[in-house]
C-alpha cells in the first residue's frame, strides 16, 4: 500500500459496481428506488440449514460509507468516470432502507437474508462487502455449528487464527465461530473488539524450552489454570508421568484440583482412554482432557464411536476455513424496482441452471412453529403486502418437488426479517455477542433433529405464497414467450 493512502473500505467495491452507477446516472436512473436479496443457493457439506452472521459488520460498513478526495482524485484519474459522478461521489451517504434476519438464525437456500430498499447507485455499491461479509461470517458460524454439535455438550474453542486466509478471515471467522456455539477462541484480538473470550494452553516451544519436560510443566506461574500439552516427546512414557507429577508437587500442596492436559497428536482416542486411566489412578479424576490435531465433526463423531475420554476440544484449520466446503455461494440479486408512482413492479434473473433462477418481489419471510412442540415447520415467502393468518390450517409445497404437500396446522407465523435502516438511518438495537449466542443456540434447538443431521438432512420447507408463486410464473412465461419469439 502506498505509504500515503489512507484505507477506505468503502473502497472494497467491484469497479463495475462504479462504472455502473457511473451508467446509471448517465441514465437517470440513480434517483430510481431498487430492491436486492442476499441469499445463498445451497447449504454446505450438504447440511440441513445454514447460521446466519454478518449482519453487525455491515453496519459498521455501512455506518462509515462515504468516499475521501483521495478516492475522487483515484477515480478521476482512470478517465471514464463523468465529472457529475464524481461530484455524486463526494457527498455520498446511504439513504435507504435495509431489512435482514437477525444474525444467528437458522436460514435455508433461496430465502433473503438481508433485503436492500435503495436508490439504485446506493444499493448497487453496497454489493461486495454485503456478500462478503454475510457469506464469510455464515460459512464459517455454520461450520463452527456442526462442529459444536458432534462435540455433544463439551466445550469447543476455535483455534484457527493462524491458518485462516487473511487477517479479517481470523478476527471476524473466530467472532462467527463463538455466535455458533465455541465456547471461545485462540484469537486475542477477536476478544478485544468483540468479546469472544480468548483462551489457550501452550505450545510446544514452551516445552522444549526447559531442560527437561517436568521443568517445563512445574513452572508456578499459571497454578488456577494449568493445562499442559504432554505430547512433545512421548505422550505415554514421559508427558503424561510428568503432568501427573507436577500437579502433586505444584497444584496438591496449593489445594488446586482443576487442572487439564491437552493432546496435540498420535491415536488421539487410543492416547485419550490411556490418559484418562492415568489420571484417575493417580487421584487426578478432575483433571481434563482437551484435544487438537486438524479435527472437524466427522472426526469428533468417530473420536466418539472409539469411546474417546474427552471433556474438551480444540479446532483449527477445518472450522475457521471451512475447509470441506469453503465457498457458501451467496447472491446479491435485483428483485423489484419501483416505478416513478411508486408502484412496485417485480423483476426476475433466468438462468438455464434452475438453481440460479431468482424469486422476485420484495417480500416477507415467515417461519412457522407448532404451538404445541415450539418446533419450526416451515419457512414461508409472501408478497410484501401478505399477511398469513396463523389461526387456519395452511397448505404448503416443497418449491423443489412441488407435488409434495403439508399441511400447517395450530402453528405461530413469526416474520425474520426486520428493520435495520429506515431512509439511511439506523433503527435496530445492535445486541451484544453474547445475547446473539444466546439467541443462536435457542433458534437452533426450534429445528427438529431430522434437519440437523450431518448426512441427508430432512428436506425443511421453504415455500411460496399463492400470489408469490403466480407472480414469478408470469414472469417466466412473460419472458420464455419474449425469447421464443425472437
Amino acid at each position: 500500500m502506498k505509504t500515503d493512502q489512507k484505507l477506505n473500505m468503502t473502497m472494497l467495491c467491484d469497479f463495475y459496481e462504479l462504472t455502473m452507477g457511473n451508467g446509471y446516472l448517465k441514465a437517470g436512473f440513480q434517483d430510481r428506488i431498487t430492491y436486492f436479496d442476499v441469499y445463498f443457493r445451497s447449504v454446505p457439506d450438504g447440511g440441513g440449514y445454514a447460521i446466519a452472521a454478518g449482519l453487525d459488520q455491515l453496519i459498521d460498513y455501512i455506518e462509515d460509507l462515504h468516499f475521501d478526495q483521495q478516492d475522487i482524485d483515484y477515480l478521476r484519474g482512470r478517465g471514464i468516470f463523468c465529472e457529475e459522478f464524481l461530484d455524486y461521489l463526494a457527498s455520498f451517504h446511504f439513504s435507504g432502507d435495509i431489512y435482514a434476519v437477525p444474525e444467528g438464525t437458522p436460514v435455508f437456500p433461496k430465502e433473503p437474508m438481508v433485503v436492500v430498499r435503495a436508490p439504485a447507485i446506493e444499493a448497487q455499491l453496497l454489493e461486495t462487502f454485503a456478500l462478503l461479509t454475510v457469506n464469510h461470517q455464515s460459512l464459517i458460524a455454520t461450520k463452527a455449528n456442526r462442529i459444536v454439535r458432534a462435540a455433544k455438550g463439551h466445550a469447543v474453542m476455535e483455534f484457527g487464527s493462524r491458518r485462516a486466509q487473511g487477517s479479517a478471515a481470523a478476527i471476524d471467522g473466530a467472532r462467527a465461530a463463538y455466535i455458533a456455539g465455541c465456547c471461545g477462541t485462540a484469537c486475542t484480538i477477536s476478544d478485544q473488539l468483540y468479546g469472544t473470550p480468548a483462551l489457550g494452553t501452550m505450545a510446544h516451544a514452551w516445552v522444549q524450552m526447559f531442560d527437561t519436560e517436568y521443568d517445563a510443566f512445574a513452572t508456578k506461574y499459571y497454578p488456577q489454570n494449568a493445562v499442559l500439552l504432554v505430547d512433545t516427546y512421548n505422550t505415554l512414557k514421559s508427558g503424561i508421568p510428568n503432568a501427573i507429577k507436577a500437579f502433586n508437587d505444584i497444584l496438591k500442596p496449593l489445594g488446586i484440583k482443576k487442572c487439564g492436559i491437552r493432546l496435540d497428536s498420535g491415536d488421539i482416542a487410543y492416547l485419550s482412554r490411556k490418559a484418562r486411566k492415568m489420571l484417575d489412578e493417580a487421584g487426578w479424576t478432575e483433571c481434563t482432557i482437551t484435544v487438537s490435531n486438524s479435527l472437524d465433526e466427522y472426526l469428533i463423531q468417530d473420536l466418539w464411536m472409539q469411546d474417546a475420554k474427552i471433556d474438551a476440544f480444540g479446532v483449527g484449520e477445518r472450522l475457521i476455513t471451512a475447509k470441506s466446503e469453503p465457498v457458501f455461494g451467496p447472491g446479491y440479486k435485483l428483485v423489484a424496482v419501483e416505478d416513478k408512482d411508486g408502484n412496485i413492479v417485480p423483476k426476475i434473473k433466468i438462468s438455464e441452471n434452475v438453481g440460479k433462477i431468482t424469486t422476485p418481489h420484495f417480500k416477507k419471510l415467515y417461519r412457522f412453529y407448532g404451538r404445541d412442540t415450539g418446533k419450526a415447520i416451515a419457512d414461508y415467502l409472501t408478497v410484501y403486502d401478505e399477511t398469513v393468518d396463523d389461526s387456519q390450517n395452511l397448505e404448503i409445497f416443497d418449491p423443489d418437488a412441488t407435488w409434495k404437500r403439508k399441511e400447517v396446522y395450530h402453528f405461530e407465523a413469526r416474520e425474520l426479517l426486520v428493520p435495520i435502516y429506515q431512509k439511511g438511518k439506523l433503527v435496530y438495537k445492535r445486541p451484544g455477542i453474547e445475547e446473539i449466542k444466546k439467541y443462536c443456540t435457542e433458534q437452533v434447538d426450534t429445528l427438529w433433529d431430522e434437519v440437523k443431521r450431518f448426512d441427508n438432512p430432512h428436506n425443511y420447507y421453504v415455500d411460496l405464497s399463492q400470489k408469490l408463486y403466480d407472480i414469478k410464473t408470469e414472469l417466466l412465461n412473460e419472458k420464455n414467450e419474449r425469447y421464443e419469439k425472437n
